[in-house]
């Protein structure tokens, strides 16, 4: 992938996950739409449920959301919940983050301008690697 970096840019923050697709399965299999309900987006279930194995894309989704979470060094929870994440796909499919409020002050009180993610996924994992980036004034 090809990203435009910030010129004079600095890297606030890193993350990574890796996630067995087969952990999201059983989740998904015990709890249902609760578990999609809870983690995922609206959009972001739309997406996945269209495909014909959703479960290797909601794992990168899940590891999008987990390696976003120790950028910020906050993990899941108070400060920054499952909803707080939105992987979203760009003009040229590719993954893009969108943050909500919460997810935004942080960035903000990071020096962040964005956050940057790429996935992977095979039929037993679901990858990502996040980069918080900011521009220097």
């Amino acid at each position: 992938m090809n990203f435009d970096l910030p010129e004079g840019g600095a890297v606030r923050g890193v993350g990574t996950d890796i996630i067995e697709c087969s952990r999201i399965a059983r989740a998904y299999e015990r709890q249902g739409e609760r578990f999609l309900n809870r983690v995922y987006t609206e959009g972001e279930r739309e997406y996945c449920l269209r495909m014909k194995n959703p479960v290797p894309h909601l794992a990168a989704r899940f590891a999008a959301k987990e390696a976003v979470s120790k950028c910020f060094t906050t993990g899941i929870g108070k400060s920054l919940g499952w909803k707080s994440i939105e992987v979203l796909k760009g003009e040229r499919e590719e993954p893009l983050i969108r943050l909500d409020e919460a997810g935004q002050a942080l960035l903000e009180k990071l020096g962040g301008s964005e956050v940057l993610v790429s996935l992977s996924h095979t039929e037993n994992y679901g990858l990502a690697f996040a980069v918080i980036v900011a521009a220097n004034s």
